[in-house]
């Protein structure tokens, strides 16, 4: 078992049920890992893109939830910028900086990111390494070493400094989100539309130019589909276009007066929906990803919506229905059989989203407040424990899981309008990712 399954399954039994349980990373004998990241230098003409480039290093590592982060006034004052710059201590006394400067008091880390830059050939270089600095000599400390290249710009930088911390996050089975995106809704353009941008925010752009309502997204597990609910042809029905160049495939709707809420199976050749056939109610259903052999799911009297396949149990969907009363969240199998309600039939419950692990889900409840006031919580759902995220600032709903499983996109109007933003899976770290517009619904790539 790798460091990142020990992490996900220790989850679980850590956090849910205690409201004050650090969730995030419970890894080396149940303690996060300590890290040190000093400021790097750059020679000559790269120093002018240090400030950009130690910051998002820095946050980019901060930000996983995997370590905890060394103060940097705790540092010693000699920090090493190459593997040269080690030196072993001589009858006992230092030569120069050595590891235990860094694994002993005050600082008391377990890794130290280190390194330099340079202009070499029109472009920025950057020589990192990660050292192990519990270890005694210099072989088995070092945990590797490795040049990147960038453009001469804060681009460059950023991008340098995000690789970099990508394969320090990699070396602890960790998933970065580098390269991932996020697709939502907003309303800036004049109307709902489909719009992308990368996972720290940037890079804002639409995906959708139909001047009509564009609403519920969802990805194909390859990401290279997106469906979504559109008021195209007049009533709520299902469009599915390629995600990379907004090319419309073909999706056949069935007659009726609302088809909405898809969501695809992990082999990507059905899709779940949520349609009413012959005027009765909203069910669930299921279809060939071109709406073909259209299949009734569930048969309940009330509305139900919002199914989501687990991504590693293809026989497993969770889902919205108000068979027992108001909304709560559901489980079945995706044959229809064996239905089970998850939530306890408190508030209203919406929005249900896997974790890549299978196990856990996140969703919107109202539970303990007025109806309406939506919070953000997650549940192992084979244990039915239950651990809320966010507590009393707006209203929260539409989580959605990150690929490294540990962070959560979400929507709020806790900053007076509706944005997205994202956290840990601790509640913690909470961001606004969009400020311009109403924004929701997001879904993250996988």
């Amino acid at each position: 078992m790798n460091r990142r399954s020990a992490l996900l399954t220790c989850l679980a039994p850590v956090a849910f049920g205690q409201q004050s349980a650090d969730i995030i990373t419970r890894i080396s004998g149940g303690q996060q890992p300590t890290i040190a990241i000093p400021d790097f230098r750059g020679s000559g003409d790269a120093q002018p893109w240090m400030q950009i480039f130690n910051l998002t290093l820095f946050d980019e590592i901060s930000s996983a939830g995997l370590f905890k982060m060394a103060p940097k006034s705790f540092y010693p004052l000699q920090v090493p910028q190459q593997p040269n710059d080690w030196k072993a201590p001589v009858g006992g006394r230092s030569a120069g900086p050595w590891f235990t400067d860094w694994s002993g008091p005050v600082v008391k880390a377990n890794y130290l990111a280190m390194g330099y830059t340079a202009i070499q050939n029109n472009q920025l270089v950057l020589f990192g390494w990660l050292y192990d600095v519990n270890q005694a000599d210099l072989t088995n400390a070092q945990v590797f070493g490795k040049v990147y290249f960038g453009p001469v710009d804060e681009g460059g930088a950023k991008k340098i400094a995000r690789e970099f911390a990508a394969d320090i996050l990699a070396k602890f089975g960790a998933k970065s989100l580098l390269g991932s995106k996020i697709y939502f809704v907003s309303n800036r353009s004049g109307a709902k539309e489909i719009w992308s941008m990368d996972y720290d925010g940037s890079n804002q752009k639409p995906v959708t130019r139909y001047n009509s309502i564009c609403t519920t997204p969802s990805l194909s597990r390859d990401n290279s589909k997106l469906a979504f609910t559109s008021f195209l042809q007049g009533n709520p029905g299902i469009t599915v276009m390629t995600a990379d160049s907004a090319r419309r495939l073909t999706f056949v709707n069935p007659v009726s007066s609302i088809v909405a809420s898809p969501d695809f199976t992990p082999d990507g050749k059905s899709i779940l929906l949520a349609t009413k056939i012959g005027g009765g109610y909203q069910n669930i259903f299921s279809a060939n990803a071109d709406g073909s052999n259209l299949t009734r799911l569930t048969t309940a009297r009330a509305v139900e919506t919002e199914p989501k396949v687990n991504p590693l149990n293809t026989s497993e969907v969770v889902f919205v229905s108000g068979r027992s009363g108001p909304a709560q969240v559901y489980r079945m199998n995706i044959s229809g059989s064996d239905i089970e309600r998850l939530t306890d039939g408190t508030g209203q419950a919406a929005n249900p989203s896997w974790n890549p692990n299978g196990k856990i889900i996140a969703f919107s409840w109202t539970r303990g407040f007025e109806p309406g006031n939506f919070n953000i919580f997650m549940m192992d759902v084979a244990k039915r424990e239950w651990t809320q995220l966010t507590h009393g600032a707006g209203r929260n709903q539409n989580p959605v899981w990150a690929p490294d499983g540990v962070h959560i996109a979400f929507c709020s109007n806790r900053s007076g309008s509706l944005q997205i933003w994202t956290m840990l899976a601790d509640g913690t770290q909470l961001r606004p990712l969009t400020t311009v517009g109403r924004n929701e619904m997001p879904v993250w790539t996988h």
